[in-house]
């Protein structure tokens, strides 16, 4: 494989892996976690004991619904930023009697046409639009007459793999999308335990490891890499002075591997920064958010572990 016989997403996932590994701390974006194995890892991650954030989220969405919902008022259009397989937007589009579209986003487009489909057959009332897009840059929203309202939903504390200042322009982006008291419902990691922490991130059935070796299996597969993964160790731990979770892959061995035909050294030891997870505290989001955004309303899980927030549009 070379550059000239590359389709245009090849392309670019080339240029941005070449990029990333070829800077003194490698790394590569962890959008690229999200093929379809890795889409089907990640579901499987939330549903890990030890990775609590999807049950927090749960508590707080079924407790919390009635409020959810009346905050997100009628004639709505909710659009769900990597919306995978929809299991807690569900809470919503079962209880909230306002929405007259549902728009998923994501960018595994096969993963989420299945879903898509099977979400029409559950729900024939509703009109839903899915988009099969890098929620990272500028996509096409559905229009429709009987909108009058938009909410983005964005939950699980994915905005926490965005660094701080990324996260602040990522939210004004957003912002663009949406008009005076349009709304922003998002979910929050908080700050808590370390230990509570660096175990969601290192489970003991190993599927974390598997979803992060995976992005390699992808550059495998895509870009005809030759990365062997049993030459690599997952790493996850807790940055403080960041506050966030930094997952790695640690090169075992002095090695190359070649991309596309070029060659990448590795010493042992070295690593790839493929993740991070920041947690908050609310005051520090609530700073972060607070451009184009005011807050309305803060839940919380009965441990104060994680949070779901709404904002509306100024």
């Amino acid at each position: 494989m070379n550059n000239s016989g590359m389709g245009e997403k090849a392309t670019e996932l080339y240029t941005d892996v070449m990029r990333g590994l070829s800077k003194e701390q490698k790394y590569l974006p962890s959008k690229y976690f999200y093929d379809e194995k890795g889409s089907d890892l990640f579901e499987q991650i939330c549903e890990l004991e030890e990775y609590y954030p999807t049950d927090c989220e749960v508590e707080i969405m079924k407790r919390d619904i009635n409020e959810i919902t009346q905050l997100i008022g009628q004639n709505v259009q909710l659009i769900e930023l990597g919306s995978g397989s929809s299991m807690k937007t569900r809470l919503l589009l079962d209880h909230c009697s306002g929405l007259v579209m549902y728009v998923p986003v994501d960018i595994s487009g096969a993963f989420l046409e299945e879903v898509a489909a099977g979400l029409r057959s559950e729900y024939p009332h509703l009109e839903i639009k899915p988009v099969a897009a890098d929620y990272t840059s500028p996509f096409p929203i559905p229009e429709s007459e009987e909108i009058k309202k938009r909410v983005i939903y964005f939950p699980g504390s994915t905005i926490g793999n965005f660094r701080k200042k990324k996260a602040q322009k990522f939210l004004n982006s957003l912002a663009k999308y949406l008009s005076p008291g349009d709304g922003l419902l998002i979910g929050i990691d908080l700050k808590k335990d370390i230990s509570v922490l660096e175990k969601a991130y290192n489970d003991g059935k190993g599927i974390t490891a598997a979803f992060n070796k995976n992005i390699l299996l992808r550059l495998n597969r895509e870009l005809g890499a030759d990365f062997d993964t049993d030459q690599f160790r997952h790493l996850a731990f807790y940055n403080k002075q960041e506050g966030r979770i930094e997952m790695h892959l640690e090169s075992l061995e002095t090695q190359h591997v070649q991309v596309n035909g070029t060659k990448v050294s590795f010493e042992k030891g070295e690593t790839i920064h493929t993740e991070n997870s920041h947690k908050y505290t609310i005051p520090e989001f609530e700073e972060i958010a607070g451009d184009q955004f005011s807050r309305k309303q803060t839940w919380t899980d009965s441990r104060d572990y994680f949070s779901v927030h709404y904002f509306e549009k100024v």
